[in-house]
């Protein structure tokens, strides 16, 4: 297609691609058209990258704070004067509107600047002994890592496991999903352009599970970090146990959201709708169980499924979008599978439901109440524009909900009494969680989970520490 970037690999820093590889066809999901062929990993272009990640970190891991900053932060700027083109790739290839992923791409920019900023302040400790002896404990990067990440935000998702990996002084090898290859390869174009050695950074793709058994029995790999649902990490963590390779998992999430009845309830619905129709839903801190207090039931009710209604759905680059189409054929099979099993078992569907036209892959804004505990989608991550809501009488049974499932990624509550924001942010079992507010991350915040939601964190000064181990040094 005119305007889409050609496709490749980068591996020892140059383009890879050809030579009778196997090809992934990358589609637009607003059309269904073929935007570009992928071309695919093979045994032989692994093993060159994890050659290269060795070679990577025997030179990366001698850089100076001030070497690996002027990378981070020449590449920020790159990203910053050139976001627009940023976005407008990522929304070809993956769907979400433009002003998401302009925004996406200088978020990149600002946690790059972050990182870099991490380079200089991520110094370790000299502790108290007694005369004559000392004793430090240095921060020292971990190795060579693996890194795989998903398509639902496919400029942020790959910048924070290169950033971070990079302010560490680590190499990375970096396999970004097969459907979203051009933003990754655009980030890497950039932390290439403001100097990064050729060997510290690969980026290869391929059939995923061929990927991660072929990188993780490496005894070269010393980090993996993933981002993704749990199954999968479940099946990552135990590849990854057999060479003890530390690991980051940024997993599944089904984000409550308690209402209580002290709220101006027309407001918490303008928020928390918009929130939910972000990138079609398919956002692991996505709000997803309405837990709504019995006295404002039904006004919060009423007003959401009229907001959701009113979303305009549409091309990710055409004017007044708010909600673009989902990101591959695979998510609105999932939304109708979800739909259907909640109103079989009693739910009400009280606006959309359905799929949109017959080109893309566009969903409706869907919302349900009085959905059944045992409904699929009350159990298992929608990802999708699909907004749960049910009625609880009383604080105790909406916390309870909020921790019924395994899942502990992110959590939203909203009300005005300030002895209960406390007690919320004590017994809500969930990485990060939101008070009367709708967002959940920063630069400077870790994000991470708890439960089946993960372990770890990135962004923040955790972010580089995961990339890290220490080392105690002691004199006498």
């Amino acid at each position: 297609m005119s305007g889409f970037p050609k496709l490749h690999m980068i591996i020892g820093g140059e383009e890879v691609s050809g030579g009778g590889r196997r090809t992934f066809p990358v589609l637009n999901p607003a059309t269904g058209e073929t935007l570009a062929e992928l071309p695919l990993a093979d045994a032989a272009d692994l093993d060159r990258a994890v050659e290269c990640a060795a070679k990577g970190f025997a030179q990366w891991r001698r850089s100076s704070a001030a070497t690996r900053a002027n990378v981070l932060n020449g590449a920020a700027r790159l990203m910053e004067q050139n976001a627009s083109e940023f976005a407008r790739i990522a929304t070809l290839e993956q769907g979400k509107p433009l002003a998401e992923s302009k925004g996406e791409a200088l978020a990149c920019a600002r946690l790059f600047e972050f990182f870099a900023g991490e380079c200089a302040r991520n110094y370790g400790r000299e502790l108290v002994r007694p005369v004559g002896q000392r004793a430090v404990v240095r921060h020292e990067p971990v190795g060579p890592a693996a890194a795989f990440a998903p398509w639902n935000f496919p400029l942020i998702n790959p910048a924070r496991k290169l950033g971070a990996a990079i302010a560490a002084g680590c190499s990375i090898i970096i396999k970004s999903a097969e459907e979203t290859p051009a933003s990754a390869l655009h980030i890497m174009r950039v932390l290439q352009e403001a100097g990064l050695p050729a060997n510290v950074a690969q980026a290869v793709f391929g059939v995923p599970d061929e990927v991660s058994r072929h990188l993780l029995a490496s005894p070269v790999i010393r980090k993996l970090s993933f981002t993704g649902s749990t199954v999968v990490g479940k099946h990552l963590a135990r590849l990854a146990a057999d060479n003890m390779i530390r690991t980051t998992m940024e997993l599944g999430g089904h984000g409550p959201v308690l209402v209580f009845d002290d709220v101006d309830v027309e407001r918490v619905v303008k928020l928390v709708s918009a929130q939910k129709t972000r990138n079609c839903g398919q956002v692991c801190v996505a709000p997803t169980r309405y837990i709504v207090q019995e006295n404002i039931y039904d006004a919060f009710r009423k007003g959401m499924a009229e907001r959701m209604a009113a979303t305009t759905v549409g091309h990710g680059l055409a004017d007044g979008t708010q909600m673009g189409p989902m990101a591959n054929g695979r998510r609105p099979e999932a939304m109708e599978r979800f739909v259907a099993d909640a109103r079989g078992k009693g739910a009400r569907v009280d606006t959309g439901g359905e799929r949109i036209g017959n080109q893309g892959f566009f969903f409706q804004p869907t919302m349900l109440s009085d959905v059944p505990l045992d409904a699929k989608a009350m159990n298992e991550e929608p990802f999708g524009p699909l907004a749960l809501v049910n009625c609880y009488p009383h604080e105790e049974a909406m916390i309870a909900e909020a921790n019924r499932l395994p899942y502990g990624l992110a959590a939203y509550a909203w009300t005005n009494d300030a002895a209960r924001q406390r007690r919320l942010a004590d017994a809500i079992e969930a990485g990060m969680v939101g008070i009367n507010s709708a967002s959940t991350a920063g630069v400077d915040i870790p994000f991470g989970g708890v439960k089946s939601s993960g372990h770890g964190s990135e962004d923040g000064p955790e972010g580089v520490q995961a990339f890290m181990v220490l080392k105690t040094v002691t004199e006498a």
